[in-house]
């Protein structure tokens, strides 16, 4: 749940064992509700951030950081698979995986405005995705589920937008992505691995791997979200 909608619902967070995730640990809104919940586990890689004094355990993460300011990528995944194995063991695939989907990402093709479509798995990935998108290179993205795509989003889309389908092959989805094609949308369905765990990592993989191919592209040298200081400052000022 949204943090806010939390704080407005203090009975909730007064009966329940909350888990808040925020890498920094300083998010406002983490902080204000942490302050009041009964139970809270903070899963954090600062463990003496304001987040993690104000909650009764901590869950540190631990990733290795190029000391760059940049959008964040290994922080995700290893916040995403800490909350996978709060419900469930998990055994992280190897290498391969991300071998293929950094190729499966250099044949991409982009236009500036994108759609990225997840089922009930990848959709949280499809958000991820599009965020990237945004601080890294400014684009207009959005995502949606698949079956929400073709009863909304689609009547906004344009011929040349491109669509990206985070879903293993399927008799629905090849006929969505023939439609598209028919009409002119640039189609980007790479091959999901049937596994739900390996559908996420591999989407959250593809996912960064078409942005930075992209930025490459385009010699940026800094993320979009660098260079537009005054829209961060705003970010900033929401959030922290």
């Amino acid at each position: 749940m949204d943090p806010l909608d939390l704080y407005k619902n203090k009975k909730l967070v007064k009966s329940k064992h909350i888990y808040f995730i925020s890498v920094s640990g300083n998010t406002f809104s983490n902080v204000k509700v942490a302050k009041i919940a009964k139970k809270s586990t903070a899963v954090t890689s600062d463990s003496a951030s304001r987040l993690a004094n104000e909650s009764n355990q901590i869950i540190q993460l631990h990733f290795p950081s190029a000391g760059v300011f940049t959008a964040g990528s290994i922080s995700f995944l290893a916040s995403a698979l800490t909350c996978i194995s709060l419900v469930k063991k998990i055994i992280v695939p190897n290498e391969v995986i991300f071998q293929k989907a950094k190729s499966d990402a250099k044949k991409v093709e982009l236009s500036e405005r994108i759609f990225i479509l997840g089922n009930m798995f990848t959709y949280p990935i499809a958000m991820y995705c599009a965020a990237k998108f945004y601080e890294v290179l400014g684009y207009d993205a959005h995502y949606c589920r698949i079956e929400q795509f073709s009863h909304m989003e689609l009547f906004s889309a344009k011929k040349g937008d491109s669509v990206i389908i985070f879903e293993e092959k399927n008799s629905h989805n090849k006929q969505l992505d023939k439609h598209l094609k028919k009409i002119g949308m640039n189609v980007i369905h790479p091959d999901i691995p049937s596994k739900k765990l390996d559908q996420i990592i591999f989407s959250v993989f593809f996912s960064q791997m078409i942005v930075l191919n992209e930025a490459k592209k385009k010699k940026m040298k800094e993320c979009h979200f660098v260079d537009a200081k005054n829209i961060r400052n705003v970010s900033n000022q929401m959030i922290y």
